[in-house]
Protein backbone atom coordinates (compact mmCIF):
# COMPACT_ATOMS: atom_id res chain seq x y z
CA UNK A 1 0.00 0.00 0.00
CA UNK A 2 0.99 3.60 -0.67
CA UNK A 3 0.00 5.65 2.39
CA UNK A 4 -0.32 9.42 2.03
CA UNK A 5 -0.25 11.73 5.04
CA UNK A 6 -2.76 14.47 4.21
CA UNK A 7 -2.10 17.52 6.35
CA UNK A 8 -5.14 19.32 7.79
CA UNK A 9 -3.98 22.60 9.35
CA UNK A 10 -6.74 23.99 11.55
CA UNK A 11 -8.78 20.94 10.60
CA UNK A 12 -8.97 21.96 6.94
CA UNK A 13 -7.80 20.22 3.80
CA UNK A 14 -5.39 22.33 1.79
CA UNK A 15 -3.99 22.16 -1.74
CA UNK A 16 -0.86 20.37 -0.50
CA UNK A 17 -2.98 17.44 0.69
CA UNK A 18 -4.63 17.06 -2.72
CA UNK A 19 -1.23 17.26 -4.44
CA UNK A 20 0.20 14.56 -2.17
CA UNK A 21 -2.76 12.23 -2.75
CA UNK A 22 -2.64 12.75 -6.53
CA UNK A 23 1.08 11.93 -6.41
CA UNK A 24 0.47 8.92 -4.17
CA UNK A 25 -2.12 7.58 -6.59
CA UNK A 26 0.38 7.72 -9.47
CA UNK A 27 3.06 6.00 -7.37
CA UNK A 28 0.54 3.32 -6.38
CA UNK A 29 -0.36 2.75 -10.04
CA UNK A 30 3.34 2.34 -10.83
CA UNK A 31 3.72 -0.30 -8.12
CA UNK A 32 0.37 -1.98 -8.71
CA UNK A 33 -0.73 -1.23 -5.15
CA UNK A 34 -3.72 0.55 -3.57
CA UNK A 35 -3.46 4.15 -2.37
CA UNK A 36 -4.80 5.29 0.99
CA UNK A 37 -4.74 8.63 2.79
CA UNK A 38 -4.57 9.32 6.50
CA UNK A 39 -5.43 12.43 8.52
CA UNK A 40 -4.51 13.13 12.12
CA UNK A 41 -6.63 14.86 14.75
CA UNK A 42 -9.99 16.56 14.43
CA UNK A 43 -10.82 17.25 10.78
CA UNK A 44 -13.53 19.86 10.23
CA UNK A 45 -13.41 19.38 6.46
CA UNK A 46 -14.75 16.30 4.70
CA UNK A 47 -11.68 14.11 4.63
CA UNK A 48 -13.52 11.71 2.35
CA UNK A 49 -13.01 14.28 -0.43
CA UNK A 50 -9.48 12.90 -0.72
CA UNK A 51 -11.08 9.99 -2.51
CA UNK A 52 -11.67 12.26 -5.48
CA UNK A 53 -7.91 12.64 -5.87
CA UNK A 54 -7.04 8.96 -5.81
CA UNK A 55 -7.31 7.66 -2.24
CA UNK A 56 -9.19 4.36 -2.30
CA UNK A 57 -9.49 4.54 1.49
CA UNK A 58 -9.24 7.44 3.91
CA UNK A 59 -8.32 6.85 7.55
CA UNK A 60 -8.48 9.22 10.48
CA UNK A 61 -6.97 9.06 13.94
CA UNK A 62 -9.31 11.43 15.76
CA UNK A 63 -7.33 12.20 18.87
CA UNK A 64 -7.42 15.83 19.98
CA UNK A 65 -3.79 15.54 21.06
CA UNK A 66 -2.92 15.44 17.35
CA UNK A 67 -4.62 18.76 16.59
CA UNK A 68 -1.36 20.61 17.26
CA UNK A 69 1.89 19.37 15.80
CA UNK A 70 4.24 17.49 18.09
CA UNK A 71 6.61 15.98 15.53
CA UNK A 72 7.73 13.14 17.80
CA UNK A 73 4.16 12.10 18.59
CA UNK A 74 3.03 12.48 14.97
CA UNK A 75 5.99 10.45 13.69
CA UNK A 76 5.28 7.66 16.20
CA UNK A 77 1.60 7.56 15.26
CA UNK A 78 2.37 7.59 11.52
CA UNK A 79 4.96 4.83 11.92
CA UNK A 80 2.49 2.62 13.79
CA UNK A 81 -0.23 3.35 11.22
CA UNK A 82 2.11 2.51 8.33
CA UNK A 83 3.07 -0.75 10.02
CA UNK A 84 -0.55 -1.69 10.77
CA UNK A 85 -1.61 -0.99 7.17
CA UNK A 86 1.46 -2.71 5.67
CA UNK A 87 2.45 0.41 3.78
CA UNK A 88 5.48 0.03 1.51
CA UNK A 89 5.59 3.71 0.50
CA UNK A 90 4.69 6.74 2.62
CA UNK A 91 4.16 10.10 0.92
CA UNK A 92 4.22 13.44 2.75
CA UNK A 93 4.18 17.08 1.69
CA UNK A 94 7.57 18.81 1.81
CA UNK A 95 6.14 21.43 4.16
CA UNK A 96 7.37 22.51 7.58
CA UNK A 97 5.23 19.72 9.05
CA UNK A 98 6.48 17.13 6.57
CA UNK A 99 10.09 18.14 7.17
CA UNK A 100 9.61 17.77 10.93
CA UNK A 101 8.09 14.30 10.63
CA UNK A 102 9.87 12.66 7.68
CA UNK A 103 13.27 12.04 9.27
CA UNK A 104 11.83 10.68 12.50
CA UNK A 105 9.42 8.51 10.53
CA UNK A 106 12.27 7.08 8.45
CA UNK A 107 14.19 6.09 11.57
CA UNK A 108 11.16 4.39 13.12
CA UNK A 109 10.38 2.45 9.93
CA UNK A 110 14.02 1.81 9.00
CA UNK A 111 13.04 3.34 5.66
CA UNK A 112 14.91 5.07 2.89
CA UNK A 113 13.90 8.73 2.61
CA UNK A 114 14.19 11.22 -0.23
CA UNK A 115 12.86 14.65 0.66
CA UNK A 116 11.76 17.37 -1.73
CA UNK A 117 11.08 15.20 -4.78
CA UNK A 118 9.62 17.00 -7.77
CA UNK A 119 8.75 14.24 -10.23
CA UNK A 120 7.26 10.78 -10.38
CA UNK A 121 9.60 7.88 -9.57
CA UNK A 122 10.60 5.02 -11.82
CA UNK A 123 10.75 1.38 -10.81
CA UNK A 124 14.07 -0.29 -11.68
CA UNK A 125 15.09 -3.74 -10.40
CA UNK A 126 12.79 -3.44 -7.40
CA UNK A 127 14.12 -0.02 -6.37
CA UNK A 128 12.37 3.33 -6.66
CA UNK A 129 14.43 5.89 -8.57
CA UNK A 130 13.40 9.45 -7.78
CA UNK A 131 14.77 12.87 -8.70
CA UNK A 132 15.09 16.14 -6.82
CA UNK A 133 16.77 19.50 -7.30
CA UNK A 134 20.08 20.03 -5.51
CA UNK A 135 22.63 22.83 -5.13
CA UNK A 136 19.90 25.49 -5.00
CA UNK A 137 18.30 24.22 -8.19
CA UNK A 138 21.51 24.16 -10.24
CA UNK A 139 21.46 20.38 -10.68
CA UNK A 140 19.18 17.37 -10.47
CA UNK A 141 20.13 14.32 -8.42
CA UNK A 142 18.68 10.86 -8.83
CA UNK A 143 18.30 8.53 -5.84
CA UNK A 144 17.55 4.82 -5.70
CA UNK A 145 15.57 3.61 -2.67
CA UNK A 146 15.78 -0.15 -2.13
CA UNK A 147 14.59 -0.48 1.47
CA UNK A 148 11.36 -2.44 2.11
CA UNK A 149 9.62 0.78 3.17
CA UNK A 150 10.22 3.99 1.24
CA UNK A 151 9.38 7.58 2.23
CA UNK A 152 8.98 10.51 -0.18
CA UNK A 153 8.17 14.11 0.57
CA UNK A 154 6.73 16.08 -2.33
CA UNK A 155 7.62 19.67 -3.19
CA UNK A 156 4.70 22.06 -3.42
CA UNK A 157 3.37 22.76 -6.93
CA UNK A 158 5.41 19.84 -8.29
CA UNK A 159 2.26 18.06 -9.45
CA UNK A 160 -1.21 19.38 -10.23
CA UNK A 161 -4.03 17.85 -8.16
CA UNK A 162 -6.27 15.71 -10.35
CA UNK A 163 -9.86 15.01 -9.24
CA UNK A 164 -10.70 11.85 -11.13
CA UNK A 165 -12.58 9.75 -8.57
CA UNK A 166 -15.31 10.04 -5.98
CA UNK A 167 -15.47 10.80 -2.28
CA UNK A 168 -15.14 7.82 0.07
CA UNK A 169 -16.16 7.08 3.63
CA UNK A 170 -13.66 7.87 6.36
CA UNK A 171 -12.60 4.93 8.53
CA UNK A 172 -11.39 5.38 12.10
CA UNK A 173 -7.98 3.86 12.73
CA UNK A 174 -7.27 2.63 16.23
CA UNK A 175 -3.70 3.67 16.97
CA UNK A 176 -2.40 4.43 20.46
CA UNK A 177 -1.32 8.07 20.75
CA UNK A 178 1.58 8.59 23.19
CA UNK A 179 1.60 11.53 25.55
CA UNK A 180 3.60 14.36 24.09
CA UNK A 181 6.09 16.58 25.87
CA UNK A 182 4.84 19.76 24.18
CA UNK A 183 1.97 21.73 25.67
CA UNK A 184 0.43 24.22 23.20
CA UNK A 185 -1.10 27.13 25.13
CA UNK A 186 -1.96 29.36 22.18
CA UNK A 187 -1.64 29.35 18.42
CA UNK A 188 -1.30 32.34 16.11
CA UNK A 189 -1.56 31.75 12.39
CA UNK A 190 -1.17 34.03 9.40
CA UNK A 191 -4.52 34.67 7.76
CA UNK A 192 -5.18 35.97 4.27
CA UNK A 193 -4.07 34.79 0.87
CA UNK A 194 -2.78 31.35 -0.04
CA UNK A 195 0.43 30.53 1.90
CA UNK A 196 3.60 31.06 -0.12
CA UNK A 197 4.58 27.37 -0.46
CA UNK A 198 1.15 26.63 -1.98
CA UNK A 199 0.76 29.77 -4.09
CA UNK A 200 0.51 29.39 -7.86
CA UNK A 201 1.12 33.10 -8.51
CA UNK A 202 3.51 35.21 -6.42
CA UNK A 203 4.18 38.95 -6.71
CA UNK A 204 7.41 39.89 -4.97
CA UNK A 205 9.29 43.15 -4.51
CA UNK A 206 12.63 44.37 -3.23
CA UNK A 207 14.51 47.48 -2.24
CA UNK A 208 13.65 49.09 -5.56
CA UNK A 209 10.34 50.03 -3.88
CA UNK A 210 12.40 52.70 -2.04
CA UNK A 211 9.97 52.97 0.88
CA UNK A 212 7.38 50.68 2.55
CA UNK A 213 4.71 53.30 1.92
CA UNK A 214 4.97 52.49 -1.78
CA UNK A 215 3.93 48.86 -1.30
CA UNK A 216 0.36 49.60 -2.31
CA UNK A 217 1.13 49.14 -6.01
CA UNK A 218 2.49 45.64 -5.30
CA UNK A 219 -0.62 44.70 -3.32
CA UNK A 220 -2.86 46.09 -6.06
CA UNK A 221 -1.16 43.88 -8.66
CA UNK A 222 -1.38 40.86 -6.35
CA UNK A 223 -5.06 41.56 -5.75
CA UNK A 224 -5.97 41.65 -9.43
CA UNK A 225 -3.96 38.45 -10.07
CA UNK A 226 -5.29 36.72 -6.94
CA UNK A 227 -1.64 36.24 -6.03
CA UNK A 228 0.34 35.97 -2.80
CA UNK A 229 2.84 38.71 -1.95
CA UNK A 230 6.50 38.10 -1.11
CA UNK A 231 9.70 40.08 -0.67
CA UNK A 232 13.48 39.87 -0.72
CA UNK A 233 15.56 39.51 2.43
CA UNK A 234 16.70 43.17 2.71
CA UNK A 235 13.04 44.22 2.70
CA UNK A 236 12.16 41.80 5.51
CA UNK A 237 15.30 42.73 7.48
CA UNK A 238 14.31 46.40 7.23
CA UNK A 239 10.86 45.52 8.63
CA UNK A 240 9.17 46.83 5.51
CA UNK A 241 7.35 43.50 5.23
CA UNK A 242 6.78 40.59 7.65
CA UNK A 243 9.45 37.88 7.68
CA UNK A 244 7.02 35.16 6.63
CA UNK A 245 6.99 36.83 3.18
CA UNK A 246 10.75 36.52 2.72
CA UNK A 247 11.62 34.15 -0.16
CA UNK A 248 15.13 33.01 -0.99
CA UNK A 249 17.88 30.73 0.24
CA UNK A 250 17.50 31.94 3.84
CA UNK A 251 13.75 32.36 3.59
CA UNK A 252 11.02 30.27 1.98
CA UNK A 253 11.77 28.28 -1.17
CA UNK A 254 8.83 28.40 -3.58
CA UNK A 255 7.94 27.01 -7.01
CA UNK A 256 4.84 28.88 -8.26
CA UNK A 257 3.54 28.76 -11.80
CA UNK A 258 4.24 32.50 -12.11
CA UNK A 259 6.74 34.60 -10.13
CA UNK A 260 6.81 38.36 -10.72
CA UNK A 261 9.91 40.08 -9.30
CA UNK A 262 9.62 43.85 -8.92
CA UNK A 263 12.66 45.95 -8.09
CA UNK A 264 14.76 42.91 -7.08
CA UNK A 265 18.31 42.74 -8.43
CA UNK A 266 18.43 38.93 -8.35
CA UNK A 267 21.29 38.05 -6.02
CA UNK A 268 22.17 34.34 -5.98
CA UNK A 269 20.69 33.94 -2.49
CA UNK A 270 17.30 35.14 -3.72
CA UNK A 271 17.42 33.12 -6.94
CA UNK A 272 18.08 29.95 -4.95
CA UNK A 273 14.62 30.17 -3.45
CA UNK A 274 12.64 31.00 -6.59
CA UNK A 275 14.47 29.53 -9.59
CA UNK A 276 12.15 26.50 -9.69
CA UNK A 277 9.26 28.79 -10.63
CA UNK A 278 7.72 27.74 -13.92
CA UNK A 279 7.64 31.30 -15.34
CA UNK A 280 9.66 34.25 -14.00
CA UNK A 281 8.85 37.86 -14.94
CA UNK A 282 11.31 40.57 -13.90
CA UNK A 283 10.57 44.31 -13.73
CA UNK A 284 13.66 46.44 -13.10
CA UNK A 285 15.01 49.73 -14.41
CA UNK A 286 18.58 48.39 -14.43
CA UNK A 287 19.14 46.43 -17.68
CA UNK A 288 22.23 44.83 -16.09
CA UNK A 289 20.30 43.38 -13.13
CA UNK A 290 21.38 39.70 -12.70
CA UNK A 291 17.74 38.63 -12.42
CA UNK A 292 17.20 39.17 -16.15
CA UNK A 293 19.49 36.19 -16.88
CA UNK A 294 17.05 33.90 -15.03
CA UNK A 295 13.87 35.55 -16.36
CA UNK A 296 11.51 34.13 -18.94
CA UNK A 297 10.20 37.67 -19.54
CA UNK A 298 11.79 40.97 -18.58
CA UNK A 299 10.62 44.56 -18.53
CA UNK A 300 13.28 47.28 -18.32
CA UNK A 301 11.58 50.33 -16.89
CA UNK A 302 10.63 52.31 -13.81
CA UNK A 303 8.50 50.02 -11.64
CA UNK A 304 6.43 52.99 -10.45
CA UNK A 305 5.34 53.45 -14.06
CA UNK A 306 5.26 49.81 -15.23
CA UNK A 307 3.45 48.12 -12.32
CA UNK A 308 0.36 50.41 -12.16
CA UNK A 309 0.00 50.18 -15.95
CA UNK A 310 0.28 46.40 -15.78
CA UNK A 311 -2.38 46.27 -13.08
CA UNK A 312 -4.77 48.43 -15.11
CA UNK A 313 -4.17 46.35 -18.25
CA UNK A 314 -5.01 43.14 -16.36
CA UNK A 315 -8.17 44.73 -14.96
CA UNK A 316 -9.29 45.73 -18.44
CA UNK A 317 -8.49 42.28 -19.80
CA UNK A 318 -10.52 40.61 -17.05
CA UNK A 319 -13.41 42.99 -17.55
CA UNK A 320 -13.60 42.21 -21.27
CA UNK A 321 -13.26 38.45 -20.83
Amino acid sequence: MVLVYAETPNGQLKKAAFEAVSYGKKVAALLGQPCAAITLGTVAAKAGELGKYGAEKVYNIANEQLNHLDSQVAATVMANAAAQLNATVVVLSHSSTGKAIAGRLAVRLNAGLVSGVNSLPELQNGALHVKKSVFSGKAIAEYAISTPVKILSLMGNAIRPEATGAAVDVEALNIEVPTGRINVKSLKTIEGRVPLPEAEIVVSAGRGMKDPSNWGIVEDLAEVLDATTACSRPVADSDWRPHHEHVGQTGIAIRPNLYIAIGISGAIQHLAGVNNSKVIVVINKDPEAPFFKAADYGVVGDLFDVVPRLTESIKKFKASN
